[in-house]
């Protein structure tokens, strides 16, 4: 048995013999491989690369949700080149908005223009996280039961399960906040 210190971590090589004379050398660590109350990895011997990548995969959650919005934000102030600011803002109000019945559509207008395009950037680096996601959840909980949910459940109906998904998931951004990758936690202002 050989015992080493690498990185601060103690290993300890034991070397067994399988019943069937083969050897084989057993490396195991004084390093918790899983935090209390996290589920046990599924392949055991990447538990360290699971410990570092789970504040990671959030960082991954927030740029797809911020970048996924950013998309559909675009879509929407492109044709402020052509017709202008008011005129795209007045032209969504009336024809997504008042049509579906949401009032006062003009200010609705203007609060998915902002949640769409710097809102969508704001999640992505982690910026007043809590608060955009929570205001983006809250946009996508009206156009599931106002906008979608008369179509029913599938999407390729214009149903509401699309909505409904994304809504969770920015809801879920909003509870958890940020995460350790955001300017949130850089700078402290966390909420």
């Amino acid at each position: 048995m050989e015992v080493r210190a690498l990185a601060g971590v103690i290993i300890d090589y034991r070397v067994a013999t399988e019943p069937w004379g083969k050897r084989m050398m057993t490396i195991t660590s004084n390093r918790p491989s899983v935090q209390s109350g996290e589920p046990k990895p599924i392949i055991p011997p990447l538990a360290a690369f699971y410990v570092h990548s789970r504040d990671l995969a959030w960082l991954v959650i927030r740029l797809t949700a911020g970048g996924m919005l950013l998309v559909h934000g675009i879509n929407k102030v492109m044709p402020m080149a052509e017709k202008g600011f008011s005129a795209t803002i007045e032209a969504f109000a009336a024809g997504s908005m008042a049509r579906r019945g949401i009032e006062p559509a003009i200010l609705a207008a203007y609060a998915v223009f902002f949640l769409e395009t710097i809102g969508a950037v704001l999640i992505m680096l982690g910026l007043f996280t809590r608060f955009i996601a929570a205001a983006a959840a809250i946009q996508f909980a009206v156009i599931t039961f106002v906008a979608h949910w008369p179509q029913g459940f599938t999407w390729s109906r214009g149903g509401w399960e699309y909505p409904l998904f994304w809504g969770l998931i920015l809801f879920a951004i909003a509870l958890r906040g940020g995460g350790p990758y955001s300017l949130d936690r850089k700078l402290g202002w966390e909420l």
